[in-house]
Order: C-alpha cells, then structure tokens, then sequence
C-alpha cells in the first residue's frame, strides 16, 4: 500500500472575524510547526483568507478556501473564482460539502465544473460526499456516495485525481454531535476507495487520501485515524478552538 500523509483541515464556515481569525492561527501555528507525520490546514470565511495568509505564508500551516465558482471571472454577483483564491495564496479549496448541496442546491455537474476550474489553477479540491440519515436508513448510502464521487470527478484524468481529496462526510454526522462509528466511517472509505480503483487503477487509487468529516473532536480522533483507509480529517466545530484543534493534529502524541 502506498504511504499517503494525512491531512487535518479545519472548516471555519461562517465563524471568525479577522481578529478572531488571527488569533486562532497564532494559536495553533506551533503545534503545526512541530507536527511532522501529517499536513495541516485551515479554510477560513473569504473575509479573513488575507490575514491568514499574512500569518501562515512560509510555514507548515496550507491555507484553504470553503468555495469558489467555475469561471475566472465575469458578471457573477458575489461569487469568488478560483483564480481570485490562488492570488490569496490558497492551496485547497473545499467543494461539495453537504451544506452547499442541501442549502444552496449545488448539483454534482455544478460541483464536477468547479473541481475543473481548481485543477486548471493548481489548486487542490476537497471533494466532499455524503449521505443523508434517511438515505442510510434506506440501504441507500453506497448509491448516494457513488453517484456523487462518480459525478463530482466525471471526466476527470487520471494525472489530476492524484490532486484531489475526498472527504467522505455522513450528513447526519455534521454538527449534530453524532459521529459514524470508525467501523462506519472506515466501510465507506473502503467502498470509496474501491469505486476509485475501478474508475482509475488500484494503484491510482490507494495514492488518493480520503478524509472523514463529522463531529470529529479530540475524543475521537485517535480511534478514526487507526483505521487504514481513513487519511485525516475535515474538521468543522472542532477547529474553531485551540484547545480542540490542536489535539486533533497531534493525534499521533
């Protein structure tokens, strides 16, 4: 199997203003700086990606951004392009996630164009995937997650998913305080990582790092991360606090 370096990324959502934002990241910035066994990364609000960046440029810590649309620019009221956010000096940027398919209607052909859009810039996506409580109550959760990863990487090379993270999020799980049992979490990785071999290669496929997202929180972290096919973490409310955050990237100590 194929080393793949976890990565810890923190979603701030709609939290933090500038000041807020740089004190969070003048918190967590040494226990990056003395993390060496996975990546670390915060997505902080488009209103604070500049104070960020003037604080973590030149360190361990990557910048993300939580959204972006398809095109470099034009007449799009409100939206922000790919290449704004690596003129930011963004390194991931995360799509798809469950609260931009359910609140604002984002579709696997919308979201397949803006992972397009991030490849052309050489940012790096987190694809995000997902299935609603009543979708796995129904036996449904497998055909839910496939049509996504299916639909979010179509027409996708080989060259590019190597670039790409996915973020296997169980929508009952965000920040509802529920998690999925590492058992769970870990049957979808698999399954995830499965659909990848036979949509690439198996070998293109154990090189792709799969994150699970929800209710992560430091009482959890070492048990998920144990499991082999779970390679970090998107992390929401855990990642607004220090003291929550940072055991999290630590969770090797």
């Amino acid at each position: 199997m194929t080393a793949r370096i976890p990565l810890i990324a923190g979603n701030w959502k709609m939290f933090k203003m500038r000041s807020e934002a740089a004190d969070l990241v003048n918190a967590i910035l040494p226990a990056v700086s003395r993390t060496d066994y996975c990546e670390v990364a915060v997505c902080p609000p488009f209103t604070a990606i500049q104070t960020v960046y003037n604080l973590v440029k030149g360190s361990k810590l990557a910048l993300g951004a939580q959204n972006c649309h398809f095109e470099d620019s034009g007449a799009f009221t409100g939206e922000v392009s790919p290449l704004m956010l690596k003129d930011l000096g963004c390194q991931y940027v995360i799509i798809g996630h469950s609260e931009r398919r359910q609140k604002f209607g984002e579709s696997d052909e919308l979201i397949n164009k803006k992972l397009k859009a991030l490849y052309k810039h050489q940012l790096k996506p987190i694809l995000c995937v997902g299935e609603t409580l009543e979708e796995r109550e129904a036996g449904r959760l497998k055909e839910v997650v496939e049509r996504q990863v299916r639909g979010g990487l179509a027409d996708v090379p080989q060259e590019k998913i190597l670039n790409t993270v996915i973020a296997y999020e169980p929508v009952w799980a965000i920040g509802t305080g529920r998690n999925a049992t590492p058992v769970q979490a870990e049957e979808m990785h698999i399954f995830i990582r499965e659909l990848l071999g036979k949509m690439y290669s198996r070998d293109v496929a154990d090189k792709v790092r799969i994150q699970y997202g929800g209710s992560v929180k430091p009482e959890n972290i070492k048990e998920l991360m144990a499991q082999p096919d779970i390679d970090g973490a998107l992390v929401g409310g855990a990642s607004l606090k220090p003291d929550q955050f940072i055991p999290l990237i630590q969770f090797k100590n």
